[in-house]
């Protein structure tokens, strides 16, 4: 009787939706699969921002579930995408709104708004993020997710056959070595895993910050503000609102659960970030001052939001430029680590889920036996998507914030020809409707 195949085992630094995704997706392949998080579990602190998936992003997800509804319990379908122009008082900047996507523009004092665009076929599901992070992490097994493990290194013999991760275990101080035949980076737009490998690559600022907050509602159905909201934008819930403006713009939807989010985005010299993240610790100054710059941009009913939204926070905005390679031996790179983008064509969690995907089917057509083809092929497959997807999330983010680009004028939403419109359709996107790889 021959013996049991061993099975291959793959360790992933990283523990958001990109490296849960890659757990789910390898073991469907037949992997073992170890997941390392720094944070703690008791620690984890819910991530503040939206996310949300296209069709196909969706059916993956839905497939490791093994559950469809949960994923619908947890999301909200945006089926309207709406582009307005808006232009607010004194020198500030015309703000425009797109739902399902709808985009739109005020003129004057009277911040009277118009639809520039709008798409009714956006077919888009939004989900706080912390909700579908936890539908993927609960249907994983128990044992295979280790909280609390900082990552040190890693290091590989020189037959290259294996991967040994160094782990720092905080509850204990004692430090733990991880084997696998695979290590898959899903540590982020700034990964260290990735700068071993690149070390010269630097992000690229895009010249402007997003104030991002989201305000549950759930106790105060009937609040002013929410009233007052749901007045001035009708079709909230169902459409994703954007807002273009001189050198600004905003977005603004429904999420689940009776929660609103919206983002504003602010151009501004590149702010000096600490430590490992691009979110900013921001001061109650520095919040009032944002309500009063925002003020004089908004409309009432969006300031009232704002205003009620407890702990707004900072992001800083980067990307890179696309990267000609994502794998170098058995360590291969995933979701933001891949591909740090901005965050205009509403793709890093889709492509983080697709990333995680093709990589699953890759090693499941090839075995751990041809692990360097199976890597060659899921480069191969990803590289041509991510390129264009990151250049054209590029490229809407400098558009709608007024900057300039080689072969345009700045955008002018309060003078704008059909053509420009058109252009800031989310649709416009590169495989937004589907992904060209033939295994999933």
């Amino acid at each position: 009787m021959k013996p049991a195949k061993r099975k291959p085992k793959a360790v992933v630094v990283g523990g958001s939706i990109a490296g849960i995704s890659c757990a789910h997706a390898l073991i469907v392949a037949g992997w073992d699969v170890v997941v390392r998080e720094d944070e703690r579990a008791s620690h984890w602190k819910p991530n503040r921002c939206w996310t949300g998936t296209r069709p196909f992003g969706s059916r993956l997800i839905e497939s490791w579930l093994g559950r469809p509804e949960l994923l619908h319990k947890a999301t909200l379908p945006l089926t309207i995408d709406q582009l307005a122009a808006a232009t607010p008082v004194a020198k500030w900047p015309k703000v425009a709104v797109c739902t399902e996507e709808q985009n739109q523009v005020t003129y004057g004092e009277k911040k009277i708004s118009q639809t520039l665009t709008r798409d009714d076929n956006f077919n888009f599901r939004a989900a706080y993020w912390a909700d579908l992070h936890g539908l993927l992490y609960n249907a994983l097994p128990e044992d295979i997710f280790l909280w609390g493990h900082l990552f040190l290194s890693f290091c590989m013999p020189d037959d290259k056959t294996s991967v040994k991760v160094k782990t720092k275990v905080l509850q204990t101080g004692g430090i733990v070595d991880i084997i696998g035949d695979l290590l898959i980076a899903a540590d982020g737009c700034l990964s260290s895993i990735r700068q071993s490998f690149l070390p010269d690559l630097k992000l690229r600022y895009s010249g402007y910050c997003a104030w991002r907050g989201v305000l549950d509602f759930a106790d105060n159905e009937n609040s002013e503000a929410i009233v007052s909201i749901n007045k001035a934008y009708p079709d909230l819930g169902r459409c994703l609102y954007f807002d273009l403006s001189s050198g600004t713009h905003s977005v603004f939807y429904e999420l689940s659960n009776k929660r609103m989010n919206w983002i504003w985005y602010i151009n501004q010299p590149e702010p000096q970030v600490k430590g490992n993240s691009v979110t900013m610790k921001v001061s109650s100054d520095m919040i009032e001052k944002m309500h009063n710059a925002a003020e004089k941009v908004w409309v009432p009913e969006l300031m009232k939001v704002i205003k009620e939204t407890k702990e707004p926070f900072l992001n800083v905005i980067y990307d890179s430029d696309p990267l000609e390679q994502i794998f170098w031996d058995n360590v291969v790179l995933i979701g933001d680590a891949a591909h740090p983008t901005t965050p205009h064509g509403l793709r890093s969690t889709n492509m983080s889920i697709l990333d995680a995907a093709v990589l699953g089917k890759c090693l499941e057509k090839w075995g751990v036996e041809n692990l360097k083809s199976a890597l060659e092929e899921y480069q191969s497959t990803r590289l041509p998507v991510i390129l264009k997807q990151v250049l054209h999330s590029r490229r809407l983010g400098r558009i709608k914030q007024g900057l300039i680009l080689p072969d345009r004028k700045p955008f002018d939403p309060k003078n704008t020809c059909p053509e420009d419109c058109q252009e800031l359709q989310q649709k416009n996107m590169p495989f937004f409707a589907d992904v060209p790889f033939e295994l999933i």
